[in-house]
C-alpha cells in the first residue's frame, strides 16, 4: 500500500471549444489516483478566489502549495483532495458505501464552485438508507414507461420550436431556437411552474453554477432564491394539488406522514438546475460536434437507426463540464489499487476522464457511432447517485437531434468553427451561440 503526499496542480480549466482537457488526459495514466488542490473549501487559504474564477481560471496552484505548474506534483497535501480518473476506479468509488456524500454536510468541502450547489436536504447529499427511500419515491416519475409517455409531448414541442426557427430563416442560433428552450420548458411543464415565474428561476439556476464570482454572492443569491421559491410552491401544491410532478411529491405519504417539505422543495430545485443545464448545453454541444465531424454526420444521416447509439457515443465523447462535481468523504481507511485513502479525506471522481479511458475504450479520443463491446459511459454517473433523469435526457436528445437532422438535411455551421464563442463563466462547456444555416 502507498499513501502519496504529492499534490498535482490542477487548472480545472480548458476553454478550447470541446477539446478534451490535456491535464485530465495525463492523469489517467500518471497517476490515475492522485491528490489535487481545490480552489475553494477546506485548506484553500487566503486568495483562493482572487480574480475571475480564482485559481481555477488562472491555472495556478492552490495557495499554500509549492506549485510546480499545471500537471506536475508540488510536494504538499495542503488544501487537497483525492482525484480518481480511471474508469474502474471511478466505478469502485461511486459504488462503495465507505465513500459518503452525507459526511460532507456541514463541511467547507474542497470544490470548484463558490458555494456548494446542493442543500443539506438534497438527495445528492444523502447516503442509503435515506437516499434509497427518497430515490425510490421519485424514480417512478422517470422510469422507461413514464418517459416514453412524455415523448409525444416532447416531439410536439420540438416541432414547434423548429417551425419557429424555419420561419425565422437561415441563419439561426440553435442555442436560442432549440437548445435553451426545450429542456427548460420540459422541466417547467413537469413542475407546472407559472409562466411569469420562469425568467427569475432561469437566472437563479444559471447563477448557481458560475464559479467566477469572487465572493460567490450571485451563486448564493441564486441558491437562496430557488430554495425560497420551491418551498413556497411546495406549500401551495399541498393546499391545492395539481397533476404535476411537484404535486405528486408533495402528496407522497410515508408511514402516514408527508415527506418533509424541505426535501420536496429541494428536489424541485434540483430537477430545475440539473434537468435544464445538462440537456440544454448538450444539445448545442452535440450539434456542434456533428457539424464538425462530417463523416460521422453522414453516417448518421444514411442510417438514422444509429441515432440511439450515436447519442450514447456523443455523451461519452463530449467533455461537457469543467472540473469535478460533488465529492465524497471516506468514512474509514480504504485501499484503492494500492493507494490508501484515509478516513475523513475527500475524494473527487472525474467522469470525463473515465469516459476517455484507453483501457476501456478502443481509440477513446475518436468519435465512433458503431463502437462495439465497450461498457456504458459514465456521463450520468454510476452507483447510488446515478442521474435520476438520465432516461428523460436521452429521450429529449433523441427527439431533438433526430428531428433537427431530418428537418434540415443541409444543416451546417453558419460561421467557421473557430469563430464559435464558448462559455467560460460557469462549470458547463457549451457554445454561447451556435449559428447554423440550411
Amino acid at each position: 500500500m502507498t499513501t502519496s503526499e504529492s499534490v498535482w496542480t490542477c487548472p480545472f480549466r480548458h476553454d478550447e471549444a470541446l477539446e478534451f482537457d490535456p491535464f485530465l488526459a495525463r492523469l489517467r495514466s500518471e497517476p490515475p489516483i492522485t491528490r489535487i488542490p481545490m480552489p475553494r473549501g477546506d485548506g484553500a487559504g487566503d486568495g483562493a478566489e482572487d480574480g475571475p474564477g480564482g485559481s481555477v481560471a488562472s491555472g495556478s496552484a492552490a495557495p499554500g502549495s509549492a506549485g510546480s505548474g499545471p500537471g506536475g506534483p508540488d510536494g504538499t497535501a495542503a488544501g487537497s483532495a483525492w482525484l480518481v480518473t480511471r474508469h474502474r476506479h471511478v466505478r469502485a468509488v461511486t459504488a462503495d458505501r465507505r465513500f459518503s456524500r452525507a459526511a460532507l454536510i456541514g463541511r467547507d468541502i474542497p470544490r470548484v464552485t463558490p458555494d456548494l450547489v446542493d442543500h443539506a436536504e438534497s438527495i445528492n447529499l444523502m447516503d442509503p438508507p435515506a437516499h434509497s427511500r427518497l430515490r425510490g419515491l421519485v424514480a417512478t416519475a422517470f422510469g422507461d414507461r413514464q418517459v416514453e409517455e412524455l415523448r409525444p409531448r416532447t416531439q410536439r414541442m420540438v416541432d414547434g420550436l423548429l417551425d419557429a426557427m424555419a420561419d425565422h430563416g437561415s441563419p439561426a442560433d440553435i442555442s436560442d431556437w432549440l437548445a435553451a428552450p426545450l429542456p427548460l420548458n420540459t422541466v417547467f411543464e413537469l413542475l407546472d411552474v407559472p409562466e411569469p415565474d420562469r425568467a427569475p428561476l432561469r437566472r437563479w439556476a444559471t447563477a448557481m453554477m458560475a464559479p467566477g464570482t469572487p465572493d460567490g454572492a450571485a451563486a448564493a443569491e441564486g441558491k437562496a432564491g430557488l430554495r425560497a421559491y420551491f418551498a413556497e410552491l411546495t406549500a401551495a401544491r399541498r393546499r391545492h394539488p395539481g397533476t404535476d410532478l411537484l404535486s405528486a411529491l408533495a402528496a407522497v405519504r410515508e408511514d402516514g406522514e408527508f415527506l418533509d417539505a424541505r426535501e420536496v422543495a429541494v428536489m424541485g430545485m434540483l430537477l430545475l438546475v440539473t434537468g435544464h443545464n445538462t440537456s440544454a448545453h448538450q444539445i448545442s454541444n452535440i450539434v456542434y460536434t456533428l457539424l464538425t465531424h462530417p463523416e460521422q454526420l453522414a453516417r448518421l444521416r444514411a442510417r438514422p437507426e444509429l441515432l440511439p447509439a450515436a447519442i450514447e457515443e456523443l455523451l461519452r465523447f463530449i467533455p461537457y463540464r469543467q472540473g469535478v462535481g460533488i465529492p465524497r468523504q471516506a468514512t474509514e481507511d480504504v485501499e484503492l489499487d494500492g493507494v490508501t485513502i484515509r478516513a475523513g479525506e475527500t475524494v473527487h471522481v472525474s467522469y470525463l476522464a473515465a469516459n476517455r479511458d484507453e483501457l476501456v475504450y478502443d481509440r477513446p479520443d475518436e468519435l465512433d457511432f458503431e463502437r462495439q463491446g465497450a461498457p456504458a459511459h459514465l456521463t450520468f454517473g454510476h452507483g447510488t447517485h446515478h442521474c435520476l433523469g438520465a432516461q428523460l435526457a436521452r429521450m429529449e436528445l433523441q427527439v431533438a437531434i433526430g428531428t433537427l437532422l431530418a428537418r434540415f438535411p443541409e444543416l451546417r455551421l453558419a460561421v467557421p468553427a473557430e469563430e464559435v464563442r464558448w462559455n467560460t463563466g460557469s462549470i458547463w462547456r457549451f457554445p454561447l451561440a451556435l449559428p447554423v444555416a440550411w
